[in-house]
């Protein structure tokens, strides 16, 4: 298993008056990271996935460790944890230079499309391709044999 992983620093945008992130700036953060992976890892860029598809978040986990503040770089990790047909779980994880966890959870995706005839939103598997890359990140279940 490998992670996805980037570095981001925390910025005058990211906080409140007190200094520390304000937490939706968090979930934005998240956002950016899961785009760079479809993009960067994937090949699924999402301005193209959105003219067919889109990878909505269905689920999300979040517990907030220690907060950030201005002028700190967070590392931020993801890694998949469950592959279904149309459907990611991924772990992730934001970590200061310190080595504080910041922020941890799980959020999970789900491949969709829209059906023309009934105008409604439905899972759409990924494809062989997608899997593959997709694959690369699970994280191997010790199976104790």
């Amino acid at each position: 298993m490998i992670k996805f992983t980037r570095k981001e620093t925390i910025r005058f945008r990211h906080v409140d008056f007190a200094g520390i992130v304000f937490y939706p700036r968090f979930l934005e953060m998240l956002n950016d990271l899961v785009e760079d992976w479809f993009e960067e890892a994937l090949d699924r860029p999402f301005s193209k996935i959105h003219e067919t598809n889109g990878i909505p978040t269905v689920d999300l986990k979040v517990q907030f460790k220690n907060p950030a503040r201005i002028g700190d770089e967070l590392t931020k990790s993801l890694w998949v944890e469950n592959l279904g047909k149309a459907s990611v779980e991924c772990g992730f994880t934001f970590v200061h230079s310190n080595g504080n966890i910041c922020l941890e959870g799980h959020v999970t995706l789900v491949n969709v499309t829209m059906d023309k005839e009934t105008s409604k939103i439905k899972a759409e598997p990924f494809s062989d391709e997608t899997r593959r890359r997709i694959e690369a990140y699970l994280l191997k279940q010790d199976t104790g044999r």
